[in-house]
C-alpha cells in the first residue's frame, strides 16, 4: 500500500494548487474501512475544488474526489471485511477529508455503502453523486406526490451529470421529460436519453418573470438557481413538485410566495451530502433496480486518473456533458 499515488489540492500564497504526489497510510485521516480505490468520477463540485473556482474545500490539504468505489482492503468495523465492495460518496469526503483521486482511502464505515447486488463498481461511479442526487430528488418528488399521470416534468442543466441520469430515471419510470438546456447541438443527445421534447433556454424571457404563469409542469429538476428556478416556479401546476438539487447559474432565488401558497407547489432542497444512511442505502438499492438509468454506458467516458486535470476545466467551461468516470487503480 505504501506509497500510493494521489490527487492532492493544496493551498499556496492564498491560491489553489493541485497535483499528483505520493502519500502512504500515515497520512490517511481517520476511519474504520480503507478502501482499494478501483474507480472515483467526475462531478461539478470536484472540478469547483481542483481549480479554486469555487471555496468547496474546507481543509487544506485535502485529496480531491468526492466519490470512491472499490474494495474493502482493511476494516476495523464488524459491518465490512477484506474482500468486500463497496461504494462512499458524500459527507466530507474530497472536501474535508482526502478523497477518491487516489488509489487508496480511509473513511468512517458510516459512511460506506455496501455496493447493491446487481451493480459494479464501475457503474457506480458512472452513476456516482451525480446519479444519487438525480435519484434522490427522485424519490422525494415521488414522496411529495409526483406520479407520471400528474403531467410533465422538466429538467435543467440537462446536459450534465445530474440532468442525464435525471431524464434517464424519469423516463424510464414512465414520466413525460422536457429537457431544458442552453446547447442546441445536443438536443439529439438529450433524446436519446428519453427526453421527449428538448427546450432551449434561449427561448425563455428571464427579465419578465410573472408571479405565476402558464400551468406547464407537474414536476422540475433543477440543477440552476437563479432566474431559471424562479421560472419554473412560475410555471409550475396545482401541487407540482420542484426538486432543487444545483446552482450552476446562480447561488441567489428572486420569486414570490405565489406559486406555495396558491398553487400548493413545493419546492424541495436536495442535499446529497449528508443523506441518513437507512434513506442512502434505500436510493442506491433502487438505482440497481427500478432507477437503473437505461443509456448509462453511454452518457459514459473514461479517463485513467493521470489524465484527470483537463477535465476540470471541461466542466468549469460548460464543455462537458454526461459522466466521467476515473480509473484509480487495477
Amino acid at each position: 500500500m505504501n506509497p500510493f499515488k494521489a490527487y492532492l489540492i493544496e493551498q499556496k500564497d492564498g491560491k489553489t494548487v493541485a497535483g499528483f504526489t505520493q502519500l502512504n497510510e500515515d497520512q490517511f485521516d481517520k476511519g474504520e474501512v480503507t478502501i482499494k480505490i478501483a474507480y472515483s468520477s467526475v462531478n461539478y463540485k470536484d472540478a469547483l475544488a481542483a481549480t479554486g473556482a469555487g471555496r468547496i474545500i474546507r481543509r487544506y490539504p485535502c485529496v480531491g474526489g468526492i466519490d470512491m468505489a472499490g474494495t474493502v482492503a482493511k476494516s476495523t468495523d464488524a459491518r465490512f471485511k477484506e474482500g468486500d465492495e463497496v461504494i462512499a460518496t458524500s459527507y466530507d469526503i474530497g472536501v474535508a477529508h482526502h478523497g477518491g483521486y487516489a488509489e487508496y482511502g480511509r473513511v468512517p464505515a458510516d459512511w460506506v455503502v455496501p455496493l447493491p447486488k446487481g451493480m459494479s463498481l464501475f457503474e457506480s461511479m458512472a452513476l456516482g453523486t451525480a446519479g444519487y442526487t438525480a435519484a434522490l430528488g427522485v424519490v422525494r418528488m415521488e414522496e411529495n406526490g409526483l406520479k407520471p399521470a400528474n403531467g410533465r416534468v422538466i429538467v435543467s442543466g440537462a446536459t450534465g451529470g445530474v440532468g442525464s441520469i435525471a431524464i434517464d430515471i424519469l423516463s424510464r419510470l414512465g414520466y413525460e421529460v422536457v429537457a431544458l438546456t442552453g446547447k442546441e447541438s445536443q438536443a439529439d443527445y438529450l433524446k436519446g436519453l428519453g427526453a421527449r421534447e428538448v427546450m432551449l433556454r434561449s427561448s425563455l424571457d428571464l427579465t419578465k418573470i410573472k408571479p405565476l404563469d402558464k400551468t406547464l409542469w407537474a414536476g422540475a429538476v433543477d440543477n440552476l438557481g437563479g432566474d431559471v428556478l424562479a421560472w419554473m416556479a412560475s410555471n409550475m401546476q396545482q401541487n407540482g413538485v420542484i426538486a432543487s438539487i444545483g446552482l450552476a447559474a446562480s447561488m441567489s432565488l428572486n420569486t414570490t410566495v405565489a406559486p406555495f401558497i396558491l398553487r400548493g407547489a413545493s419546492l424541495l432542497g436536495i442535499d446529497s451530502g449528508y443523506t441518513a444512511m437507512p434513506l442512502r442505502r434505500k436510493v442506491w438499492e433502487r438505482l440497481a433496480g427500478d432507477m437503473r438509468p437505461a443509456h448509462l454506458a453511454g452518457m459514459t467516458r473514461t479517463v485513467k486518473l493521470a489524465d484527470l486535470p483537463p477535465v476540470f476545466d471541461e466542466f468549469i467551461k460548460g464543455q462537458a456533458h454526461g459522466r466521467v468516470v476515473v480509473t484509480c487503480s487495477g
